[in-house]
């Protein structure tokens, strides 16, 4: 079996330009990553300071937080989650690939939306898998439909779900949701659901899968709501037969999260009060940009329900993406990410803006826009 292709995350690539520009002393504004600005909250940073200071550590799995996450659950979806079905992770993505590897082996297919996140196409074809791609426009708000799940022919071994969704920020209505699950239950579709942008709304919340679907495999992370992205610490619930798979998967491919990561996350639980307040910020943020970007010509954008993405369409100014996100880039200082990172086919007539920066940095960073895509559109 030969070592699979896999595609370049181009918005990498780009960030590793805007950092080369900032080290020689241009201006940069970040939106290319879905990375928080703020840091993890006080209480969290004050514990991992005491922990440093008294405690040597080592390999070690947290008993409270996996109990914590389980009443997590509880007392947000109203389901019950044991703390055995916690695998506790270095961040979301091993934790994908944990649930990937623990339900599914190289060559079965798995559907997923398109666009969609680059790392679900790119994991999929690393494990010799086979991503089975829905395309999901405009008239479908970029998310999944029942609809289309019933359609695939023949039935996938595996969905993954992703409410909110990066790039474009849409959730699924939970009526659509649950039609989508009652497809799956028929067809004997394995569910992963990717819940990692959960928390983060500007309307209804997100439903978690395990409301309709408790033998769906649901990956989360404190990298996004939590602002923790470089702690590294993730967690992927597991139905009871899938225990002891992604168990001995964790203990071998990743042995366990950083010891530190886990007692700062357990205490950032409880630090709701801080952590809500940058959704304010992200809300006020999306206002900015859903006013400001229609006057610069982009008039088709998805709709950002939740995370802090604005997937917008720039097809009548590029066929090419990348290019038009290193050149955005180079002349203005304000970092994107390119539509090809997420959709191979359509996305280069797309790009991603994060809007999970401060307010003010938002307020520049259109300022600078406005100058230049009149240029642009002129």
């Amino acid at each position: 079996m030969p070592v699979p292709d896999i595609d370049q995350f181009h918005a990498i690539s780009i960030s590793a330009l805007a950092h080369k520009l900032a080290a020689e002393g241009r201006s940069i504004i970040h939106m290319e990553f879905g990375q928080p600005s703020t840091g993890a909250p006080k209480e969290a940073i004050e514990r991992a300071q005491h922990i440093l200071a008294t405690d040597p550590m080592g390999y070690w799995e947290s008993q409270p937080l996996k109990e914590r996450i389980a009443r997590h659950y509880r007392e947000t979806y109203g389901v019950t989650v044991q703390s055995e079905q916690v695998i506790l992770t270095c961040g979301a993505s091993p934790a994908l690939v944990l649930a990937l590897t623990s339900c599914f082996v190289p060559g079965q297919r798995i559907a997923l939306a398109r666009p969609g996140y680059v790392a679900y196409r790119n994991t999929l074809r690393t494990l010799h898998m086979v991503p089975v791609e829905i395309p999901c426009g405009e008239a479908e708000r970029f998310q999944l439909t029942a609809k289309a799940v019933a359609e695939l022919e023949p039935a996938p071994d595996g969905l993954i779900i992703a409410s909110p969704a990066n790039p474009t920020g849409t959730i699924l209505p939970d009526s659509e949701l649950q039609a989508i699950i009652d497809v799956c239950k028929a067809r004997g579709i394995r569910i992963v659901s990717d819940e990692i942008y959960h928390g983060l709304s500007y309307g209804e919340p997100a439903h978690s899968v395990l409301e309709h679907d408790p033998h769906a495999l649901v990956v989360n992370s404190f990298s996004k709501y939590f602002s923790m992205a470089p702690w590294r610490l993730g967690w992927l619930i597991v139905p009871s037969d899938k225990i002891d798979a992604a168990r001995a998967r964790m203990g071998n491919l990743f042995l366990t999260p950083s010891a530190l990561s886990q007692h700062a996350g357990l205490v950032a639980f409880d630090c709701r009060q801080e952590l809500n307040s940058h959704i304010e910020t992200y809300r006020r943020n999306r206002d900015l940009l859903l006013e400001a970007l229609p006057a610069l010509g982009l008039t088709h954008i998805a709709p950002p329900d939740g995370a802090f993405y604005i997937y917008a369409d720039i097809g009548h100014l590029t066929e090419d993406s990348l290019s038009f996100c290193r050149k955005l880039l180079l002349e203005t200082g304000v970092t994107t990410a390119p539509g090809v990172d997420f959709d191979p086919l359509h996305g280069n007539r797309f790009i991603r803006f994060s809007f999970a920066l401060s307010t003010d940095l938002i307020e520049e960073a259109i300022r600078r826009l406005k100058t230049w895509f009149n240029v642009q559109n002129a």
